[in-house]
């Protein structure tokens, strides 16, 4: 046999179809398909998974010792890379990967949520799994290691529930990686206004431009310029006091953003946010109190009636805590008025002689 024909029967070196096809099979199982991790059993693997693999690789015996033994690691990470980057490639690969390994983004787009709301998806998803994977990159400076698009909550429960965590794993630039991240909020329609406020400040101190902050967003212009108004005029400390507020829209927290200019309304807020009755009240409670003590007091003028001798009213006078106003009628007392302008200065000279 010649040797051209004996390399053309030779068969590629990568996965077959038919183990490529049992890892679709295992990345695409159900959570609750899958016992949690074992931390003790965990420590018998010696590979990490290479780019989103869904098991760890285990040691496996070697009859030719411990060269034989790295070798065939070696061709086995090999071909599982192969494999998964195959899948990756194609944009929709869910793997399964241990949480400990998958850090969160470097931009928050959510307030602390309660510890009820977390319980909620806990049970959930350890009696139903995890219907839902996140979406991650590979870490762009941590060799072996992932980075949180979104599902950040998500990772958190399988944390606590120390099982493997669902997810998509794509090759993500920083632009990309936020725009996923706000839109897959936007999609779900539970990020309040707040909390998309403080994402797009987060997003201009990295120095994302505008453009890629609206687009991760889905807003315009105007709304993104009301956005960064609101978090740059109500203290930081406030907005963590108050929370996420998932029933105050635009309008409320931009009324609340321009009475912070009055120095008493910060003071009065600050106040309020460390008292205990105001901590146990819930989120939108929170912003409806801060909201009532900022309101400016509306200051009540006082009205007053000057009389002639013989009861007829000549003068009226309105006092509020920014100015007097004195108005003369002219039909009672038609020349009051005009011996009043001409004594004004005699009179403002001899009230300053008395100070």
């Amino acid at each position: 046999m010649s040797r051209k024909a004996l390399f053309a029967n030779l068969k590629p070196a990568s996965a077959s179809a038919t183990e490529v096809a049992a890892i679709d099979d295992s990345e695409n199982r159900a959570a609750d398909d899958k016992p949690p991790v074992d931390p003790v059993r965990a420590a018998r693997f010696r590979s990490r998974p290479i780019l989103g693999a869904p098991e760890l690789i285990r040691t496996t015996a070697a009859p030719v010792g411990a060269l034989g033994q790295s070798l065939s690691e070696f061709k086995a990470q090999s071909e599982r890379a192969l494999a998964i980057e195959r899948q990756l490639a194609e944009g929709q690969a869910v793997v399964e990967l241990d949480p400990s390994l998958v850090d969160p983004s470097f931009v928050n787009d959510r307030m602390p949520t309660t510890k009820e709301a977390h319980a909620r998806l806990v049970d959930a998803i350890r009696d139903h799994g995890q219907q839902v994977p996140i979406l991650v990159r590979p870490h762009p400076s941590k060799n072996g290691r992932y980075q949180v698009a979104y599902g950040h909550r998500r990772l958190r429960a399988a944390l606590e529930l120390q099982r493997t965590v669902r997810a998509v794993v794509r090759a993500l630039s920083d632009d990309e990686l936020v725009i996923a991240q706000g839109q897959e909020n936007n999609e779900r329609q539970d990020l309040s206004f707040i909390e998309k406020a403080r994402f797009a400040r987060g997003l201009e101190e990295r120095g994302f431009k505008r453009d890629t902050i609206m687009t991760a967003l889905s807003v315009y212009k105007s709304d993104l310029s009301n956005m960064l108004s609101v978090v740059s005029r109500i203290p930081e400390d406030v907005i963590d006091a108050i929370g996420p507020a998932l029933g105050i829209g635009r309008r409320g927290w931009i009324d609340l953003a321009e009475r912070f200019s009055d120095p008493v309304v910060a003071t009065s807020v600050g106040d309020l946010i460390s008292t205990p009755d105001f901590l146990a009240l819930e989120s939108d409670l929170r912003f409806r109190r801060a909201h009532a003590i900022a309101k400016p007091s509306v200051d009540q003028p006082r009205f007053e009636s000057w009389t002639t001798t013989d009861g007829a009213k000549f003068a009226k006078i309105v006092q509020s805590a920014e100015k007097i106003s004195v108005t003369i009628d002219r039909k009672v007392v038609p020349e009051f008025g005009d011996f009043i302008l001409g004594r004004l200065q005699s009179l403002y000279e001899e009230f300053k002689s008395r100070q």
